[in-house]
């Protein structure tokens, strides 16, 4: 039997040393010499002691492939099946990554308490006493859900075998190690081959994995780069702990879109979907205060309305401050360029802070006139009328710019009980018999003059 045999290359360049050396003699840089697995064992399959043929793949014509819809699991998740494109794909993997604290194993775990059919929950972190304690109060009483505290791969292979389950939880990839590699559990080289062996058992068996990474300082899921490309899904968990909501993005997905958008509440019983998003970020204030606007932005195939805060206020140094949160500072400071360029409006020497609440982040062009709006509000001390929201783009020209889907935006502005939406001349609106008023606006002019008289 040919024993495993590892050797050490460079990941920038390719060269092959026979120890770790901290720089390479070739291309000169520094850390970049990880250990690879150059010969396996003969009984590398992940089933144990497996000696059948496998299946050789054959090309077929574009015309003779199957374009039949795949049959997606259930997770009985509303906001985690919208995320993932319609339910979990059998035979795939999904990375779900996350801060330290912030849920990714009471999501993972509350879902395969929930599920009906027969789940195997790996942790190679927590004891089987711990996740009892943390399952008594998600989902007590679950008959479909195996709990398994092992991080050595061969071992985890057996249990599988023996236990056939519909879904796999890994959790987390970084406490998993294989007999295949000598280095220590979370190193590169054991992240890549334990992922590996996973890839091969999902696609051979066409049971869906799911694995729980860490996340580094900078906010990227730890291991190598190649981790997010092995995978079929990567999804990212994202919410400040001091805050209730959680909200789950789709960073990669070769099975649906990258621009949904899941939102969860943390309570003591576990997540908690929040299937009407527009109500949470959005305040209850029933008294008009200034710096304050309300736009209607699009996540994937979901409309939100979003409240957007600003403050305008003299700079006490010498140069201005310009600070956001959930909003890109570049382009706040091109929105600034055209209010003083185009509309007049001094504030080179005045200081801008933009928030979107609800800890969201926001890329959704259409809310440029909301944010414009916010920052003339906040400037002359002067609320905007309440039930008013807008849903434009604003152009370098002072032009107010149509945007994409405004039908679902005034749909559900409207649905909220607001009274009346700025959006552009140029945007073609189908609806009728509509009680909200739609104001339409060409200039950054028009919006002050109806806003501020």
């Amino acid at each position: 039997m040919a024993k495993t045999k590892t050797a050490f290359f460079c990941q920038n360049c390719g060269t092959q040393y026979a120890k770790w050396v901290g720089q390479c003699n070739a291309c000169k840089q520094w850390n970049t010499i990880v250990e690879e697995v150059v010969q396996k064992e003969e009984k590398t399959n992940w089933k144990i002691g497996s000696n059948s043929s496998q299946k050789i793949a054959k090309p077929l014509r574009v015309n003779e492939i199957s374009t039949e819809k795949e049959i997606r699991l259930n997770s009985f998740d509303l906001e985690f099946n919208r995320v993932l494109g319609g339910g979990i794909v059998p035979g795939s993997l999904t990375l779900l990554g996350g801060e330290p604290g912030v849920g990714k194993s009471t999501l993972l775990l509350q879902i395969s308490l929930k599920l009906p059919y027969k789940t195997l929950y790996v942790s190679g972190e927590e004891s089987q006493k711990q996740i009892k304690m943390r399952a008594d109060r998600i989902h007590p009483n679950s008959e479909t859900c195996l709990i398994l505290t092992e991080t050595k791969t061969q071992n985890i292979f057996q249990q599988i075998e023996a236990s056939e389950p519909d879904l796999v939880v890994i959790d987390s990839i970084q406490t998993l190690h294989s007999d295949y590699i000598e280095s220590a559990a979370g190193s590169i080289s054991q992240i890549r081959e334990c992922t590996a062996e996973l890839i091969k058992f999902a696609k051979e068996t066409n049971t869906p994995v799911i694995l729980i990474g860490h996340i580094t300082k900078d906010g990227t899921i730890a291991g190598p780069k190649i981790l997010e490309h092995m995978v079929d899904t990567v999804l990212q968990f994202e919410g400040d702990r001091n805050y209730v909501y959680r909200i789950l993005r789709s960073l990669k997905n070769r099975f649906g879109s990258t621009a949904e958008l899941g939102i969860y509440e943390m309570q003591g019983s576990g997540l908690r979907e929040v299937n009407n998003p527009s109500e949470i970020l959005i305040s209850k204030n029933d008294e008009g205060l200034s710096g304050t606007a309300i736009a209607s932005t699009v996540e994937g195939m979901r409309p939100l309305m979003i409240e957007i805060q600003a403050l305008v206020s003299t700079a006490v140094y010498g140069t201005p401050q310009r600070s956001t949160t959930g909003y890109n500072a570049k382009r706040l400071n091109m929105l600034l360029a055209v209010l003083e360029k185009r509309a007049g409006f001094k504030l080179a020497a005045k200081d801008v802070f933009l928030n979107i609440t609800g800890g969201i982040s926001v890329d959704d062009p259409a809310i440029d006139l909301a944010v414009i709006a916010a920052i003339l509000s906040s400037n002359s001390d002067i609320p905007i009328e309440k039930g008013v929201c807008f849903a434009a783009e604003v152009g370098l020209a002072g032009e107010i710019r149509s945007v994409q889907r405004v039908d679902q935006r005034i749909s559900e502005a409207e649905k909220l009980g607001f009274t009346s939406i700025y959006v552009s001349k140029n945007n073609k609106i189908s609806l009728k018999n509509t009680k909200i008023k739609i104001q339409l606006v060409s200039k950054i002019e028009d919006v002050v003059a109806y806003l501020f008289g």
